[in-house]
């Protein structure tokens, strides 16, 4: 079991592990390490409002012990057409045990009902099957293929857009 958190001062290690950690890069869109004052600014900030912000971080708290697993984020909140991107990134000790699906139930559980947002949505590099099959048994649907959107490693890959929304739950 999983508890969704906002982002603590003494998280700051542990984030500035996970963002300087190149192996995580390959699920994101950034290449470039973040400071601890970066990530101080970062955690300072995530106080603020969504609706100020438009992006939230939450972290992901192990019930059983209080480990911080991981962390999920809303970004380009748009609350106008009640909608926003999700990010998930899970340790890589804790991978594999049904987290990341289990954030993300929580997460939309947060959106749809205290955010009343109407939509969410992932784009995921059709090569990352473990977290395209979290999504999908966190109830999320593919809805397009993007040819050739990303490239890693000199090669152009596809993108799997995927989105949940409140009624089909």
């Amino acid at each position: 079991m999983i508890r969704l958190r906002a982002c603590e001062p003494e998280d700051l290690e542990l984030l500035y592990r996970w963002e300087n950690n190149a192996d995580y890069w390959c699920a994101g869109e950034l290449r470039t390490p973040y400071s601890r004052f970066a990530l101080k600014q970062f955690i300072l900030a995530s106080g603020q409002d969504i609706y100020e912000s438009r992006q939230m971080r939450l972290m992901i708290e192990r019930t059983s012990d209080g480990a911080a697993v991981g962390a999920v984020d809303l970004f380009d909140f748009d609350p106008l057409n009640g909608r926003a991107g999700v990010g998930i990134l899970i340790d890589k000790p804790y991978q594999g045990a049904g987290l990341a699906s289990e954030s993300l139930r929580a997460l939309q559980t947060y959106a749809f009902r205290h955010l009343q947002l109407h939509q969410l949505y992932a784009h995921i590099a059709a090569t990352n099957t473990a977290s395209l099959r979290a999504f999908e048994n966190a109830g999320f649907e593919t809805v397009a293929t993007l040819k050739d959107w990303i490239r890693r490693e000199g090669q152009y890959l596809d993108v799997v857009l995927v989105t949940a929304t409140e009624h089909h739950r």
